[in-house]
């Protein structure tokens, strides 16, 4: 695609509300794009970015229904080049209290939605032979204790990535993921208070000795979001600290 033509496509980024989806969408923005965040509350900042916008869409993607609908509302009204997959759910237990309901919700919102969503915008994608999709997992699907929902759904992202890429790869669309350490978000901050020592461990754990900030995550994504990581697809990079290959992680 010419650049003139590149620069019409849309971003589309869930669960932009704060913290890592909140700093890709305006990452994003910064770099002079139409951003479309989608999730139940508005987003930190809207309107004019820089040389970019951010435009709020409010859904929830928890609701299979919702999630259909808007998806294909998206596709329909904005030409779609570049997709982000980073709403997501948690609910921390370990095998012994897991329920139903508990899988269900989180793999609705970090499985499920994702694929929907790519269901919707890729035909348009592989028309115009370009695309750019990034799924938020995790780096708890190396292990983490009480995480038994929450990381097998992000381990299910990598293995969407992976296969998905193969399916894709034709079409010049490319698929890759990114899997978070530990990040100062509102979430981290209320588990990890500044100051206590449940904090301070998992500092010691991260070989860079300090947590990730949210942009962190919105750099890395921007990479792959690039046109010029063209060649890049069905991997997973881990931006974590050196938490990934330190093996302390599991606090």
């Amino acid at each position: 695609m010419m650049g003139s033509e590149l620069e019409d496509l849309t971003v589309v980024v869930t669960g932009a509300s704060s913290g890592i989806g909140a700093a890709i969408a305006r990452t994003m923005a910064a770099n002079g794009r139409r951003v479309i965040t989608i999730q139940r509350r508005p987003p930190e900042r809207v309107g004019k970015q820089g040389a970019g916008s951010i435009e709020f869409i409010e859904a929830d993607l928890a609701d299979p229904v919702a999630t259909r609908e808007i998806a294909e509302e998206v596709a329909q009204r904005y030409p779609v080049g570049f997709l982000v997959n980073n709403a997501g759910a948690n609910r921390p237990g370990g095998i012994e209290i897991v329920s139903d309901v508990d899988l269900d919700t989180v793999w609705q919102l970090n499985v499920k939605a994702p694929i929907r969503l790519i269901k919707s915008v890729l035909p348009q994608m592989q028309e115009r032979r370009f695309g750019r999709i990034v799924n938020i997992s995790s780096r708890a699907i190396l292990g983490k204790t009480q995480r038994i929902a929450y990381a097998s759904s992000k381990a299910g992202v990598v293995g969407l990535t992976r296969s998905l890429s193969l399916e894709i790869a034709p079409y010049g669309v490319t698929i890759n993921s990114v899997a978070p350490g530990p990040v100062e978000t509102e979430l981290f901050t209320n588990g990890h208070p500044i100051g206590s020592e449940k904090r301070s461990a998992v500092i010691r754990s991260i070989p860079l000795r300090r947590v990730g900030t949210p942009e962190d995550i919105s750099h890395a994504v921007a990479f792959f979001l690039s046109p010029d990581s063209g060649f890049i697809t069905g991997q997973t990079l881990f931006v974590c600290g050196g938490v990934s290959i330190s093996g302390s992680g599991g606090l």
